[in-house]
């Protein structure tokens, strides 16, 4: 695996990670949606990294999750992948961040976001372990 692929994956694991220390917090769900969002984001741009070479600087996992399907097939509630989908907002406002339209996600939502996220990252953990080439170390 090139080591790109790793960061990608490394990152997706950290946004995964922090998720699972908020979590609970139901004041913090915005946070757990967008950092789902980014977790899913970099685990399918790991896949393009690994078999492509090339990462396009888009952040629309609709987009990114279409360019990947002739590698791994990604079955996931498509209700909730588009509303994950909504929570990328190219601003550099922190109120903006983690918000869908109607405002913070509900912890239950919160909660499927992270699920997800969680399996999605799995499987593509799964995926580029058992179909890429072998580095040294």
């Amino acid at each position: 695996m090139k080591k790109q692929t790793e960061y990608w994956l490394n990152s997706a694991g950290d946004d995964l990670m922090l998720i699972q220390e908020i979590i609970g917090n139901e004041h913090l769900t915005n946070m757990v949606a967008f950092h789902s969002q980014q977790a899913i984001e970099k685990s399918i741009k790991a896949v393009l990294e690994e078999k492509e070479g090339a990462v396009p600087k888009i952040h629309n996992i609709i987009t990114l999750r279409g360019k990947i399907e002739n590698y791994i097939e990604l079955s996931v509630d498509q209700e909730l992948f588009d509303q994950i989908n909504e929570l990328y907002i190219d601003s550099r406002y922190p109120m903006d961040m983690g918000f869908l339209p109607d405002g913070k996600p509900s912890k239950e939502i919160a909660e499927e976001f992270f699920k997800i996220a969680t399996e999605i990252n799995k499987n593509i953990k799964e995926y580029l372990a058992d179909n890429c080439e072998r580095t040294e170390k």
